[in-house]
């Protein structure tokens, strides 16, 4: 099978489509596990990564110190590759070299293949790649907030703020490492639209055209 890359907007429903999608193919599924699998490279303890991923600049910071003992080859990244999200913790900080780590994470999945990769710029990273077949997932702003506030508690000013902050930060990782624009539909080979479509139904199109993709390398 292909390997399938998925972007998404906040609150699509991206994470559940491509967990849906890769056990449709028997996948291997990558979203989160690709911090886990920066911070095995650097040796960290895995509790550690679990009780910081969900603070960014705390885990990137300790990932920073860790790199000094990393025994690891980093391939030179682009030039400039780093980022500055417009809203973020004042302590969040990507470097170059956690980029680097994540890109080979990314060509690994590639070339082992049969893999959903989510976010992390992967469409970028695989571009022009044979087999990839590239998915964008979106949908109104009023579904997706009203999504977010079902699944973290929110008030409905948090959530739209929680929509609108996590999409400008992606977008701005992608404009600023890979100088694209992340809305512009020729990077995907299929947009969908969650809320129009159902979860269910995404995962069965992007199976379809996964299959679709396999046939035509």
């Amino acid at each position: 099978m292909p390997v399938i890359t998925i972007g998404r907007m906040f609150g699509a429903g991206g994470e559940t489509i491509a967990a849906m999608t890769a056990q449709r193919l028997g996948a291997d599924l990558l979203d989160r596990k690709i911090f886990d699998e920066v911070a095995r490279r650097l040796d960290m303890p895995e509790d550690e990564v679990e009780k910081l991923e969900e603070v960014p600049g705390s885990f990137l910071n300790r990932v920073l110190q860790a790199l000094g003992s990393a025994s690891i080859e980093f391939a030179a990244p682009p030039e400039g590759s780093v980022w500055t999200p417009p809203y973020s913790e004042p302590t969040f900080d990507t470097t170059k070299a956690v980029l680097q780590i994540t890109q080979e994470v990314i060509r690994e999945a590639y070339r082992s293949g049969n893999a959903v990769i989510v976010g992390r710029g992967a469409a970028y990273v695989l571009r022009g790649e044979p087999g990839v077949l590239h998915v964008f997932v979106m949908g109104p702003p009023e579904a997706r907030v009203a999504r977010v506030r079902e699944l973290y508690g929110l008030s409905e000013e948090e959530a739209r703020r929680r929509v609108k902050q996590t999409d400008a930060n992606r977008a701005a990782y992608v404009k600023q490492v890979y100088g694209q624009d992340w809305l512009d539909p020729r990077h995907y080979h299929l947009v969908l639209n969650t809320d129009w479509l159902g979860y269910e139904r995404c995962a069965r199109l992007i199976a379809a055209a996964a299959d679709a993709t396999d046939a035509a390398v």
